[in-house]
Formats: structure tokens, sequence, C-alpha cells
């Protein structure tokens, strides 16, 4: 937890417009904490350990959004479906993009809007709505939609928690604990919803006990 606080207050605004921007489209961005982040980020200005207006900052993260899912938007109309034929990497697993097919398959270029809100999804789906050919005139409106909710909504959500906490007397580290956790329940949601992903952190989890209790060894 202190790490992401450590991470915003030592490199900054530039950091975190840099992270929303990767995370809204570039393929190596899908692994960073933007719900967090923004979260995270909208408690800090709250708490003036980010000097700038809230308003003025949730703005430059929108800006910072909806550019990344334009140029996610203009990568994949550019490289077009042979990115399906890619092999896997370190960095790059072809489900992930399968995944976020098959949601804009589903909702249609609402998904544009609805994918902002969903970790991994949100990185991939505006590249898939390059690669289906969906104008750019069309892919607009819905780039500014999602882009302004998600980070209107995740920035001064973050800022009035943190007033709610200040204005009920807890301290700024026990508010930082509080919101850090708030800030993480949507990945931890899409991340426990999934019936073979429960599953899966339940196995390790008792495979670790039965390391600690030295019944298993690595």
């Amino acid at each position: 937890m202190n790490a992401l606080l450590t991470f915003i207050t030592s490199l900054g605004i530039f950091a975190i417009l840099f992270v929303i921007f990767a995370e809204s489209g570039l393929l190596i961005g899908f692994f960073f904490p933007g719900d967090s982040l923004l979260f995270t980020a909208g408690f800090l200005a709250q708490q003036h350990i980010l000097n700038i207006n809230v308003f003025l900052l949730a703005t430059l993260l929108f800006i910072a959004a909806a550019l990344g899912e334009s140029t996610g938007y203009l990568f994949g109309r550019k490289i077009g479906r042979k990115l399906f034929d890619r092999e896997n990497s370190r960095l790059f697993r072809k489900e992930n993009l399968m995944r976020a097919e098959n949601f804009y398959e589903k909702y249609g270029p609402i998904a544009i809007v609805l994918a902002c809100f969903i970790p991994i999804v949100r990185t991939f789906t505006p590249i898939v709505a390059g690669v289906s050919k969906m104008s750019y005139r069309q892919f607009i409106p819905f780039n500014i939609i999602g882009a302004a909710s998600w980070t209107f909504g995740f920035t001064l959500l973050g800022f009035y928690a943190g007033k709610f906490l200040n204005d009920h007397g807890i301290n700024v580290e026990t508010a930082a604990v509080i919101i850090i956790l708030l800030s993480i329940s949507p990945m931890l949601y899409h991340g426990l919803k999934d019936r073979s992903r429960r599953q899966a952190l339940w196995a390790g989890t008792k495979r670790e006990i039965r390391i600690l209790l030295g019944k298993e060894s690595r």
C-alpha cells in the first residue's frame, strides 16, 4: 500500500499522467493500477500532498486517458488483425486481446465506455475498436464519455472520501490505508467474480499455508 503512495509522491503528477495514458490504450499498460492511482491521486490532492486543484488534476487525467485510448485505437487500426497472430510474451497475452474483442462484440461501441471501468479490458478495447475498422468519428464520442466518467469519477471519489475521513477526525495514515483498500476494491471484485480465478487463488493460498507450516516445500 505504501508503495503506491511513495510512487505518486516521489514521481509526481507527470508520472500519474503517463500511467493513465499507458493503461488506456498501450499494450504495455494493462498491468498498471489505474483505478487505484486515480482514487489515491484524488485523496492526495485533498490532503494537499499533491499541490494541485482536484478539478484541474481530473481534467489532466481525462486528457491523458482520452489520448491513450485514441493511441490504442490508431494502433489497432494500423496493425489490424495481424495483432491476433502475435505470439505470447511476458508483456503480451493473446487471451487479453480476445477477452476485449468478445466484450466489444457483446456490447458494441458502448463497450468503449464500459471498458474504462474494467481492468485489462480497458487497455485492449480501444485497440480492438481500431482493428474492427470502427470509424474514428464514431469512436471519439465514446472515447470522451468513457475517459471523462472514469477519470473524474475515481479522482473525485478519492478526494471526497479523503474529505469525509478527515472531517471525522481520522488521521492521515489510517485514512491512507482505508483509501487504498477502497481503491483496489474494483480490481479485487473483477479478479474474484470469476469462479476459476477464485479457485486458483484459494488453491494458491492453501499451498502457501502448507509451506509456512512446513508440510510442503517450494
